[in-house]
């Protein structure tokens, strides 16, 4: 009998500590890291990681998979990426608790937040469940390629007490608020990592109604935050447009401090955030300063929307020719699409926008040439000013909406244009390389599984090991290390997850070889593969040689193995033998 069930021989070591790379070996049993060093012995398996990087699988606290965990088990696009654990019901939204009559009103206010197809959740979720406690039991059933934990959401909660009463601007009483802080603190017991809202314009609901949580005042927020401190652990997730009235961070502190508990927020440059990027940091660290746990979630790229006919959302979207071939089938649009004819009417159109509050983010879309760019082969996501539509457009000597339309129409109308809304008002991410030094900030908001069809960012963490590691060339890079330490163990620790992130005998054996010379985002693409032929953008990439997700191969060279040893996570957890190895 083999003494150990894996050894990965002759890797250079990447511990997720952020100390120095070694080379080494790492033996694996019954699902845990047994051994690390120069490793004696043999095993079931072996994998000669020779001139490969040997890190902890990628610990993803920022997802939206809560639909999807219900029936998928390869939980891609994120599992592609060398994602082991991820962390979902974020920003507010999600499925329990759910009282029967208010599923599709749910399901609603995912597809208008996240840009979920709400055909998909009708057809992929069961919806056995109606508690918090239940969904937890029903996620439980299903076996998966990767870990998974979720928040309680705000949207679920306010629905599930408020029924019918809950609209924008309602108020709650103190018996509603006690009731949603008793099912906050139930689903915590039961096993949830926090609990999440969302105070952002941005996020509407299909019916286009702001979400529950933009709304609430500081004295619910703080009252469901209590209900955490009463178990003893929980993450309170936001997203906002930090308005200076509301004071987030005088309550997030108050919170904090109170509690002992960590407060994270999406920390981004945004045209819908009243605070700038710079002054969100320095409040942080003010309320940090006296004794708060305030975690700014930073992303790594522009956050933006990739731009498609088929896809939700495209520069043409409001020229009322387009308007009227939009709900056509998608043959039958490519036809009109490629008539000349038709093409020249919509370019001799002006944008007809409807009246919405947030109109500069359609005119962004619509109009923006300057910060859009053609995603070809080998597209930098961090382009700069000449490669802009505009910049190219004139260059070629045609209008800007032309060369974008011309462009959108290669490959049979399957062209793809980038614009970064978000984290690019600089043109570049300069901004980003201090805030990755920075303990009181983690590397996040990939939204896996969300914004299928706009956003692919699922992929954030091949980016960071392609872009800010090894190939970025408009300023400062970050090292491996670091970049490995941000993206395993401080995520994890984050969320009380101490049993994974790190390189080390006792610690879950979730770990990537990676061929890092190597590794490329590959070209996105349009899936109709979710329950009802739901769409969503899928990214792929190159240089992931195995994944491996408690002791079991899960993927090798960017393909499934079928294994799904992925669970459940209730709770804080703890290495088995976390003292010993430290």
């Amino acid at each position: 009998m083999s003494a150990y069930d894996l050894i990965i021989r002759n890797g250079t070591i990447v511990d997720g500590t952020g100390a120095p790379r070694f080379v080494g070996d790492i033996a694996v049993k019954d699902g845990l890291i047994a051994a690390v060093g120069t490793v004696r012995g043999d095993a079931a398996e072996e994998i000669d990681a020779t001139g490969r990087i040997v890190a902890p699988g990628w610990v993803d606290v920022h997802t939206h998979y809560d639909g999807q965990a219900t029936w998928d088990a390869e939980m891609a696009p994120s599992s592609w990426h060398g994602v082991t654990t991820v962390i979902m019901g974020n920003c507010g939204v999600g499925f329990a608790p759910a009282a029967p009559d208010r599923h599709d009103w749910l399901i609603g206010l995912m597809e208008g937040v996240e840009d979920i197809p709400g055909t998909a959740l009708a057809e992929g979720m069961k919806w056995n469940w109606e508690t918090f406690p239940e969904y937890l039991d029903a996620l439980e059933q299903m076996p998966r390629a990767v870990d998974i934990g979720t928040h309680v959401p705000h949207g679920a909660v306010r629905a599930y007490v408020l029924g019918e009463r809950e609209k924008p601007g309602a108020i709650p009483t103190a018996d509603d608020i006690r009731q949603m802080a008793e099912i906050v603190e139930e689903g915590v017991r039961a096993g949830a990592l926090g609990f999440s809202t969302s105070r952002t314009v941005i996020h509407k609901s299909v019916d286009g109604e702001v979400v529950p949580g933009t709304t609430a005042t500081a004295e619910e927020l703080i009252e469901i935050g209590r209900a955490m401190g009463r178990v003893g652990y929980g993450v309170f997730e936001m997203a906002s447009d930090m308005k200076r009235e509301w004071d987030e961070f005088g309550w997030m502190g108050a919170l904090s401090r109170e509690t002992g508990l960590p407060v994270t927020y999406a920390a981004l440059q945004s045209i819908a955030k009243e605070m700038p990027l710079s002054e969100q940091i320095d409040e942080m660290r003010r309320q940090n300063a006296q004794g708060a746990n305030i975690v700014a979630q930073i992303a790594l790229r522009g956050n933006g929307v990739i731009m498609a006919w088929q896809g939700t959302i495209h520069p043409f979207r409001f020229r009322p020719s387009y308007v009227a071939i939009a709900d056509l089938p998608w043959d039958e649009q490519l036809a009109h699409l490629k008539d000349p004819a038709f093409r020249a009417k919509v370019l001799a159109e002006r944008n007809a926008y409807p009246e919405s509050d947030i109109i500069g983010l359609f005119m962004m879309i619509a109009e923006g040439w300057h910060n859009q760019f053609i995603m070809d082969e080998g597209f930098d996501y961090e382009p700069q000013a000449e490669a802009s539509i505009l910049a190219r457009a004139k260059a070629a000597g045609v209008a800007s909406d032309a060369y974008a339309y011309d462009k959108l129409m290669e490959n049979d109308g399957t062209g793809f244009i980038y614009l970064p809304i978000l984290n690019y008002a600089d043109g570049n991410l300069d901004f980003l390389e201090a805030l990755q030094a920075s303990d009181d900030t983690v590397n996040s908001l990939s939204d896996g599984g969300a914004h299928c069809g706009t956003i692919c960012d699922a992929a954030s963490p091949t980016f960071m090991l392609q872009h800010w590691v090894r190939d970025r060339a408009r300023g400062g890079r970050i090292s491996l290390e670091n970049a490995v330490k941000r993206q395993c163990r401080d995520t994890a620790r984050l969320y009380g997850l101490d049993d994974r992130g790190v390189i080390a005998p006792g610690y879950m054996a979730d770990i990537n070889v990676i061929d890092f010379e190597n590794v490329r985002l590959l070209k996105p693409w349009l899936a109709f593969d979710l329950p009802a032929g739901g769409k969503r953008l899928l990214q792929k990439a190159e240089g992931y040689d195995c994944t491996i997700k408690g002791g079991k191969v899960t993927f090798r060279q960017g393909e499934w193995t079928g294994a799904t040893p992925g669970n459940l996570i209730r709770g804080p957890q703890r290495a088995e033998l976390l003292e010993a190895a430290e």
